[in-house]
């Protein structure tokens, strides 16, 4: 029979997505004292993909990763979203018909083999994982070229040069954090 054993720890990351780049340090501050403290992050540079969020946040979109140190269960991201959720309704502007969001969380971790992300929406490429969350395997390792590579369903900038080495360097930080506990 086989034996069940604990999943591998994964390195979490958020990817923050707005027009605000000032509240990326508020966002930053706020997960730091849920997950501790960050050892990675990328620049913040221009998010031009799609025109999805300009109706409601505006235009002149951003985006910044912030990868945090402490090493997580991969069973923890349902909770890790719906609090990423509560971070963005906090910051939300009340307008007469509803609230409108200043910034975009979409949390996500880090293993050996792929990155993983978080939605709220299903979709044929997304498993239910509990709360009223989903994820996808948004890129995947493959030793031959020794990089990340996408999906034919990946989003467009996870696609891009610059967001691959991003992840590939923090798929070297988690290898260098899981060989240190295995000491």
């Amino acid at each position: 029979m086989r034996e069940m054993r604990s999943p591998i720890p994964v390195k979490l990351f958020i990817g923050m997505l707005s027009p605000e780049p000032e509240l990326f340090d508020i966002c930053a501050d706020i997960a730091c004292k849920e997950y501790g403290p960050i050892d990675y992050h990328s620049a913040i540079v221009p998010w031009t993909n799609s025109d999805f969020y300009q109706k409601e946040m505006g235009s002149g979109m951003l985006r910044k990763f912030i990868f945090f140190e402490q090493l997580r269960d991969p069973g923890d991201l349902p909770g890790i979203k719906l609090n990423a959720i509560r971070i963005e309704n906090g910051l939300a502007i009340q307008t007469v018909k509803k609230a409108r969001r200043r910034i975009n969380l979409d949390p996500g971790y880090v293993t050996e083999a792929k990155v993983v992300l978080a939605s709220t929406k299903d979709y044929t490429h997304r498993l239910y994982i509990g709360e009223g969350i989903y994820a996808e395997v948004t890129l995947r390792y493959v030793n031959k070229i020794r990089s990340f590579s996408p999906f034919d369903y990946t989003y467009l900038d996870y696609c891009s040069e610059t967001y691959i080495t991003m992840f590939n360097k923090a798929r070297d930080v988690l290898r260098t954090t899981l060989q240190i506990n295995a000491r």
